[in-house]
């Protein structure tokens, strides 16, 4: 039998060189290590990538790849430019799958929390008038005044990007309250609510409810113990679980988190009085899968800033005493926080203390001790958000990630640990434990002798050691994976339209080995049940007494500042046709409720200098482009996306030559906070384009800014840093 060497050996020898190279990627990509050490040893160098197709970063090669696994927006379209796959159309006439792998809804999960579009809530209420100054804060704190993102601010970077992924959050992050809120939002969507199903699981196998799981988790812990074998034990359930997910569901079936009680293990009524969602804490009810548990992480960090307002302002609803505050005043446009504070110092004033302004030395000083550390803690929260989802990622990949590659090193490192544990005893394991334990607390000499020989031999060697960097290299956050995804849509010329606003909640299934019974008692509606608290004292201070004093005064404020807020919404338009830029910006941006809403994903409509008018994207032509038009766009884009040429665009710029996209608000803080009160309208925000050259656009009452944002930053080649 002749073989291939024998009648071609240059195309032998090519075929193992192939074999050989694609061999050695495997294990390059296998290994903890770097895949590209050039951020660590050469941090300074920069490289430009002016489209998708130069491949700068793994998205840009996933999102350009042949996927063995399609769906609609991976497909080869008639059309030459941008196909509209839906994106004023309710979500049963969208098709599915979007991308292949991955179902719509949790598709719309990862960009919905991307964007992190808030849901809408209640009115104002009734409240006594004691209660009237938090009582009128916490209402307008909770409407809905826009769309607040996890991303607000990116710029291009031109550095190398660790674990070759773009859209990591830079070390110079800019701070805002806001973005505090979103990180804390993320901690508790991502990470709360996990580790609340991981103890109610605890609870589970504790309770003997499920018989034959309890008895099998007991008897191999005991064998294990008779033995001597626990750590193995460990080690082996671990690798199970990492390298092989059907052992999951297996080992610790899924159950809906809030229909589970963490005392008993056994069935529990939800604490929303309803159970309409499997994943949430609560059991509230959703229309789209995750909105439940995203509404709890806002009802969450609402509840912590409750609570210090409260506490500030010494309200004590069992007491006969009564509270008052002052209501400062800023540029006409009243400062909410300044209630909070009038209200604490009157309480201190009220209790025999001295009024604080002009003696009181510690107040500054703690403030900006206080605000100062804000920016370590966002960082922080935030660190700890990535690398939880990266984690979760590697153990349960995305298309079009790797399935297996990442679960199978993170099993590969649990291996020595079960090696060595066949041979550790018990009475080594606990020297060495109490052994590291005391070199770390008097070995200090030469741990920082050591670092300072690090630092001095391999500068920046701390980079190496980033999990981003070795166990998770190439394992995304969820704003990573999301900009993957939107990449695939923009690589086939298929922007994925935005998660619609409407829907069903999915249905449930009898867990726990519960009987019927048990289960229609559970999930029967009860009103009083989302009410309870840990006693009576707890209820008297979270909720403020009703009275109808209170309502009208309430009624009577919204409406006096609603009369406020609508003139001088007039006076911008007036000062806009005098020449006010600032109010030029403003024009537009609480606009009123439209049904419909015809836009995207070619045009957007947008105001630029105060003009109404439309930004379109066009990838008609070779290099693609945004640009502004104050004429009807709706007319002169013809079916097929192309661009008429008598649209005559105010300004145009390629796509590629975006060096920094951020999102800017229609309104100051506290002036969209009236306007969101008292006018019960969504603010329409804008977002500011920067090129390379500096040119700055600004762009304002852009209804879909999230996604114009959405697509602009998922086009070009840029690697993109968040600020």
């Amino acid at each position: 039998m002749t073989s291939v060497g024998d009648k071609d050996p240059e195309r032998a020898s090519e075929t193992f060189g192939d074999q050989v190279n694609d061999t050695v990627g495997a294990i390059k990509e296998f290994l903890p290590i770097p895949a590209d050490t050039e951020p660590v040893t050469d941090p300074f160098n920069h490289d430009v990538s002016n489209s998708m197709a130069e491949e700068p970063t793994l998205s840009h090669a996933l999102a350009l790849d042949d996927h063995e696994e399609k769906g609609v927006a991976q497909q080869e379209h008639v059309q030459e430019d941008v196909v509209d796959l839906g994106w004023n159309e309710k979500k049963e006439r969208i098709a599915a799958p979007l991308v292949g792998g991955l179902g719509n809804e949790d598709l719309w999960l990862l960009v919905r929390r991307f964007n992190k579009v808030r849901l809408k809530k209640e009115g104002c209420g009734r409240a006594t008038l004691r209660a009237v100054p938090s009582k009128l804060m916490s209402d307008m704190k909770n409407q809905d005044y826009g769309k607040q993102g996890q991303l607000y601010h990116v710029r291009e970077s031109t550095k190398a990007v660790p674990g070759n992924l773009d859209l990591n959050i830079a070390d110079e992050e800019e701070f805002s309250p806001d973005k505090l809120r979103a990180q804390i939002e993320r901690l508790y969507t991502e990470v709360i609510v996990n580790l609340i199903n991981a103890v109610k699981h605890v609870a589970r196998l504790r309770s003997w409810r499920e018989t034959r799981r309890t008895t099998a988790f007991c008897v191999a812990y005991f064998i294990a113990w008779l033995f001597d074998f626990i750590l193995p034990l460990l080690s082996v359930t671990f690798i199970t679980l990492i390298a092989y997910p059907p052992a999951r569901g297996i080992l610790f079936p899924p159950a809906p988190i809030a229909l589970v009680d963490a005392k008993t293990g056994g069935i529990q009524k939800p604490k929303a009085g309803v159970l309409g969602s499997h994943g949430s804490a609560t059991g509230a009810p959703e229309n789209h899968k995750g909105e439940a548990v995203e509404q709890e992480a806002s009802n969450f960090f609402n509840g912590i800033t409750a609570i210090i307002l409260t506490s500030a302002t010494g309200k004590h609803p069992q007491g006969e005493g009564a509270g008052s505050g002052e209501n400062d005043a800023d540029d006409n446009v009243p400062d909410p926080t300044a209630v909070a504070i009038g209200a604490a110092d009157a309480k201190d004033i009220a209790a025999g203390g001295k009024p604080p302004p002009s003696h009181d030395k510690t107040k500054k000083p703690v403030e900006s001790a206080m605000w100062s550390k804000m920016r370590p803690l966002m960082k922080i929260v935030g660190d700890i958000t990535d690398t939880w989802e990266r984690f979760a990622n590697a153990l349960s990949p995305t298309p079009p990630f790797p399935q297996q590659i990442y679960r199978l090193r993170l099993a590969s490192l649990v291996v020595p640990v079960l090696i060595v544990s066949l041979f550790v005893t018990s009475y080594m394991f606990v020297k060495g434990v109490t052994f590291g334990v005391g070199f770390g607390f008097f070995g200090d000499p030469v741990i920082s002798r050591g670092v300072k020989l690090l630092n001095r031999e391999f500068p920046h060697w701390e980079k190496l050691l980033e999990l981003r960097n070795t166990v998770l290299k190439g394992v995304p956050t969820n704003a990573q994976l999301t900009l993957t995804l939107l990449r695939i849509g923009e690589a086939n010329k298929a922007p994925l339209p935005p998660p619609p606003r409407v829907g069903e909640a999915p249905p449930s299934g009898p867990p726990l080995n519960a009987t019927e019974a048990e289960l229609d008692a559970a999930m029967a509606h009860d009103p009083t049940t989302a009410h309870e608290t840990a006693g009576e004292d707890i209820d008297a201070a979270k909720s403020p007494k009703h009275g109808k004093k209170g309502r009208k005064l309430i009624n009577l404020i919204k409406g006096t500042t609603k009369g406020a807020v609508k003139t001088a919404m007039g006076a911008d338009t007036v000062r806009a046709k005098a020449g006010s830029s600032h109010a030029k910006h403003r024009l537009g941006a609480a606009p009123k409720p439209t049904p419909d809403l015809l836009s995207g994903p070619v045009d957007f409509q947008a105001r630029y200098g105060g003009h109404k008018g439309h930004v379109y994207i066009s990838t008609k032509a070779t290099i693609p482009a945004v640009a502004f038009s104050t004429a009807s766009t709706l007319e002169k884009i013809g079916p097929d996306g192309a661009v008429r040429e008598d649209l005559h665009p105010r300004w145009s710029v390629p796509v590629a030559d975006l060096r920094e996209l951020k999102k800017i608000g229609g309104y100051g803080w506290k002036y969209r906070m009236l306007v969101g009160w008292s006018l019960s309208r969504e603010i329409a925000d804008g977002i500011e384009l920067t090129d390379r050259t500096g040119a700055t656009y600004k762009l304002t009452a852009l209804p879909l800014r999230d996604e114009l944002f959405n697509r602009l930053i998922a086009m070009g080649g840029q690697k993109w840093e968040a600020w």
